[in-house]
């Protein structure tokens, strides 16, 4: 490759990059009325800068190879800031390992563009993470901006041959301006392993307090399992002595397997608005689905309403990728005037949007029915609903 045909290239990268970037979204044609797809992912693998995949420099990269590749941008936090919708990314290399990064954009729809460098995370001393991902952002009534992450090491128990067996605990961080970070130390709680914490973001009596998923295991939650609850004084020393189930797992149900809180939760005038995940298990493995409920307003550990079954799950190309028939959140936003932008990954590969409001979001929790945990009981709610609109359908037809 000559000089000449290297930077036609280098241009003609760019140009896909930026045409990738710039396209604008639209709503998908199917929705449910209670919240709106979009058409295209929000951001993927190919919406990482250029610059950050390949070495522009014809001397030292004269085939213009892809020197440090990207395999997906997914699970991320967002926050609304200064009039602009930031995401904290989830990107992973092609090594395996994940980092975060910024992506901006003036509608939180399309239109996302990474900063020009990703987020450098101060490890901990004597305890460096081996993986970091799915962080939160939460804006604290402190005046600090919080992002809780998982925090991957190996198992130090485990022999050298095992070279599967890790620990997940709940890693802290904070920031005023997205750039600067301020490394936490981990949280403390008395379960073994925690894979998803979420800070509550306003103070219950005087403390901190964090949604937690306690697991005995990396994978399987063992004897632990279910949406956690618990506080502590301080997020510089952060304990959590006591720590109780808000949300348990339940047989026969979206959150058999295990469950565990997506984004900090929403405050509204009829409690809190709470998004979680749900798992079981099925023939062809794990599915991952997200469902809601809502927490009363004075005591957010209390829940006052459940529907039944999941809120979003994956669908047609959605449940296609490195982890299949998969969707996870960690990150929504409540503008200004009521709309929620809803940020949900499939399949751990690349990142979408829903766009719902409070309205409809509290509509859903407080009239959707509940689960009555057996058939019987299921049908007999749809046959009230299906004898309820015979008696008017007749006008609709």
């Amino acid at each position: 490759m000559t000089q000449d045909q290297f930077n036609k290239k280098v241009k003609e990268l760019f140009k896909e990059n930026e045409k990738l970037i710039t396209r604008k979204n639209e709503p998908a044609k199917q929705n449910n009325g209670v919240y709106t797809r979009y058409k295209f992912p929000v951001v993927t693998a190919e919406h990482v800068p250029v610059f950050w995949r390949y070495d522009l420099d014809y001397k030292t990269n004269p085939h213009l190879l892809e020197r440090i590749g990207v395999n997906a941008a997914f699970n991320s936090g967002a926050i609304e800031l200064n009039g602009k919708i930031l995401l904290a990314l989830r990107v992973e290399g092609t090594d395996r390992k994940s980092f975060f990064a910024i992506a901006e954009s003036p509608n939180g729809v399309d239109n996302f563009k990474f900063w020009d460098y990703p987020v450098t995370m101060p490890e901990i001393d004597g305890n460096p993470d081996t993986n970091v991902y799915d962080m939160r952002l939460v804006k604290h009534e402190d005046g600090w901006i919080y992002g809780q992450f998982c925090t991957e090491r190996k198992d130090p128990e485990s022999p050298i041959s095992d070279t599967s067996s890790a620990i997940a605990q709940g890693g802290l961080t904070r920031t005023k301006d997205f750039v600067t970070w301020e490394r936490l130390p981990d949280l403390k709680t008395p379960s073994p392993q925690q894979r998803n914490i979420v800070l509550h973001p306003e103070f219950i009596n005087g403390k901190y307090a964090f949604y937690t998923r306690p697991q005995d295991g990396f994978i399987d939650a063992g004897t632990g399992g279910g949406i956690g609850w618990g506080l502590t004084g301080s997020m510089e020393n952060p304990v959590i002595d006591l720590e109780t189930i808000i949300d348990d797992r339940q047989y026969h149900t979206i959150k058999e397997a295990k469950n565990g809180m997506g984004p900090a939760p929403i405050k509204t005038d009829k409690g809190w608005l709470q998004l979680a995940h749900g798992v079981r298990n099925t023939a062809a493995g794990l599915r991952y689905v997200l469902y809601m409920f809502l927490t009363d307003l004075k005591e957010p550990n209390k829940v006052i309403a459940e529907p039944a079954g999941y809120f979003i799950a994956p669908q047609g190309d959605e449940r296609i990728g490195d982890v299949s028939n998969v969707v996870f959140s960690n990150g929504w936003v409540k503008k200004d005037n009521g709309e929620v932008l809803i940020y949900y990954a499939s399949s751990d590969t690349r990142l979408h949007v829903a766009v719902s409001s409070v309205d409809k979001l509290l509509d859903y929790v407080l009239n959707t029915l509940p689960d009555k945990l057996r058939s019987a009981e299921g049908v007999k709610q749809r046959n009230e609903l299906i004898a309820k609109n015979l008696k008017i359908i007749k006008q609709f037809i």
